[in-house]
């Protein structure tokens, strides 16, 4: 049996398909908000489908249900700006993942969110000793 003559779950189940592209946006991300960190529990589009976006990764990122609802069918960037949670590494990140650069966005989100300072420490095992 070759490649071309299987069949697939997905093609008799597109929803499987839909499930698991979804999953993998999360997942990119670490499961957190692309607009503000927070934990991630939707799929938000960039450019709304209300004027035009498309549901392609590119259009689509992780973001928490407080951020996509705040956002509805805003310009994304005129509404990111106007946030107190407004980062502008992190509006690189999503203008990278509107581009379509993928690993440039989420080397981005990486120097957005740095590990805390006492993580770092716990880590390295860190002693203090007297002088």
């Amino acid at each position: 049996m070759h490649y071309r003559d299987a069949v697939f779950l997905e093609d008799l189940c597109p929803k499987l398909r839909v499930r698991r592209w979804r999953k993998s946006l999360h997942t990119f991300t670490g499961k957190s908000c692309l607009y503000c960190g927070n934990p991630s529990e939707s799929i938000d589009h960039i450019l709304p489908r209300s004027r035009g976006g498309l549901s392609i990764t590119e259009n689509c990122v992780p973001a928490c249900l407080s951020c996509n609802g705040q956002k509805s069918d805003a310009d994304a960037f005129e509404w990111y700006r106007s946030q107190r949670f407004y980062d502008p590494r992190r509006a690189m990140a999503i203008r990278a993942w509107m581009n379509g650069d993928l690993s440039l966005a989420l080397r981005l989100l990486e120097w957005a969110e740095p590990t805390p300072i006492n993580q770092k420490r716990a880590d390295k095992n860190w002693c203090f000793e007297a002088a």
